[in-house]
């Protein structure tokens, strides 16, 4: 055998894991926290050791390649190895110390995690917390996160979940924008203003077109996937978009929009495995998050 297959790193089979599963450099890199460049290097080391092209490339990302297709199920099960080497080990901790990793979507991460993370930083100074704001879905069960912040509720028999309560959304608009163009006081007024969305993300269509609103992807005159750049561009004067309260109400560049409907808020869970809370280091800062974000029903 190979000796680089003999000494195969394990980072190097868990970067090509992400990858595959993610379908691109980019998304990989967000879900392991890690930069794309050491991505991209450490998928080239385990194609070396391998002596074979995994991904291949194509429009929308990287593709499996037939060589890649054949080791996914084994890479699978050393990432679930793995998980179990780290739960049987942080099972047998007793101090609150360590690190506890944590995953939100990017803009629950960026208006309502913070301040609970000093609370618990104030409260626990022995365990150091990773913050991943990730729209992606990190996968719990192979150790990519130790506590999720989800806008759904995971389905995986081995995931406990607790309910946070619904994270509100508003339409709002630059103060600039609206003393220029009008306030809208109705749905054909404001679909009349620039509009403000995503690029490839379809969340927003669906949503209209799912209340009846005939949306299409060119009514968005301003169109950004990236949560944050998009509300800077609303509050820049672009045009009126969504975005959460928790941002929108505090920003005093803007104004709400108000609708003659109620917008459906989105339910916030809070995940982890079930081995995993078992970890005094993880359960403590669960139980800050739970407390501080709005205490629900375990399940």
């Amino acid at each position: 055998m190979d000796e680089r297959l003999r000494t195969l790193d394990w980072s190097l089979v868990r970067a090509f894991l992400a990858v595959a599963e993610e379908g691109s450099l980019s998304a990989a890199a967000r879900r392991l926290g890690a930069s794309q460049p050491t991505l991209g290097r450490q998928v080239k080391a385990i194609e070396d050791a391998l002596r074979a092209r995994l991904f291949a490339r194509h429009a929308k990302g990287l593709a499996l390649t037939e060589m890649g297709e054949a080791i996914l199920p084994a890479a699978r099960a050393m990432a679930r190895a793995m998980n179990d080497i780290r739960v049987a080990a942080a099972a047998r901790e007793t101090e609150l110390t360590g690190s506890v990793r944590i995953t939100a979507s990017v803009n629950v991460a960026f208006t309502v995690v913070p301040p609970v993370i000093a609370t618990a930083r104030r409260r626990y100074p022995g365990v150091q917390i990773d913050l991943v704001p990730s729209d992606d879905s990190e996968n719990l069960t192979f150790g990519d996160s130790d506590i999720a912040v989800r806008m759904y509720r995971p389905e995986q028999p081995d995931l406990i979940t607790q309910f946070l309560g619904t994270f509100d959304i508003g339409l709002y608009a630059g103060r600039e924008f609206l003393d220029r163009m009008g306030r809208p006081e109705s749905v054909a007024e404001i679909f009349e203003l620039d509009l403000v969305g995503y690029d490839t993300d379809r969340r927003i269509l669906d949503g209209m077109i799912a209340r009846g609103f005939p949306a299409r992807r060119d009514m968005f005159a301003t169109r950004c996937d990236d949560p944050l750049t998009q509300w800077e561009l609303v509050a820049a004067g672009c045009g009126i978009g969504f975005a959460p309260c928790a941002m929108g109400d505090r920003d005093p560049r803007v104004d709400r929009v108000p609708l003659p409907f109620e917008i459906e808020g989105l339910p916030m869970w809070l995940t982890t495995s079930e081995a995993m809370r078992r970890t005094p280091r993880i359960r403590a800062i669960w139980d800050v998050l739970a407390a501080e974000l709005g205490p629900g029903p375990s399940a």
